[in-house]
């Protein structure tokens, strides 16, 4: 099975940290406001614990990001895409090359910076859920090159028009 692009540690080291961004600023609002109520001393002993925090959630962020890149893969098999993705709760997804209406790349700000793009392949008959993926496409693949984004789109609409070649 293929891995993601490196770049995509970013993304999803990024999205843990905007996951914790409310919290971040509670404890910076809570710990300046604590300063200036309590005084220097008692205020510095709840800063230098904010700062603490603000250690773990970026150790944690880095935590969650190699284990969510070390644990999604994808295969194009000779009928399917597969996908395998999570950390805890795992997904296996098998999508029939026949079943496949469209595919797009995507390509934000921060994936062109890192040089990948993110790959949607749309089913017929599929319908998002709030719980899945944000993109609305049932096979998503968040980081690949941008060549390789050409190359499995290229060779999935030829295995939907009939066309067999190799990936």
């Amino acid at each position: 099975m293929e891995k993601l692009h490196p770049g995509t540690r970013w993304a999803f080291r990024l999205n843990f940290y905007f996951m914790f961004l409310g919290l971040i600023v509670f404890l910076v609002f809570f710990s300046f406001t604590l300063i200036f109520r309590l005084g220097l001393n008692l205020g510095l002993i709840i800063f230098s614990i904010f700062i603490l925090g603000l250690v773990f959630i970026l150790i944690l962020g880095e935590i969650f990001a190699r284990l969510a890149y070390n644990n999604w893969k994808f295969e194009f098999a000779p009928k399917e895409l597969k996908i395998e993705r999570g950390i805890i709760w795992k997904v296996y997804k098998s999508i029939p090359y026949e079943r496949v209406q469209n595919i797009e790349i995507h390509r934000g700000i921060l994936a062109r910076i890192l040089g990948y793009s993110a790959v949607d392949v749309q089913t017929a008959g599929y319908s998002m859920s709030p719980r899945r993926n944000m993109s609305g496409a049932e096979g998503f693949i968040p980081g690949v090159s941008i060549s390789r984004a050409e190359e499995i789109r290229e060779f999935i609409m030829k295995k939907v028009s009939g066309k067999n070649s190799g990936l």
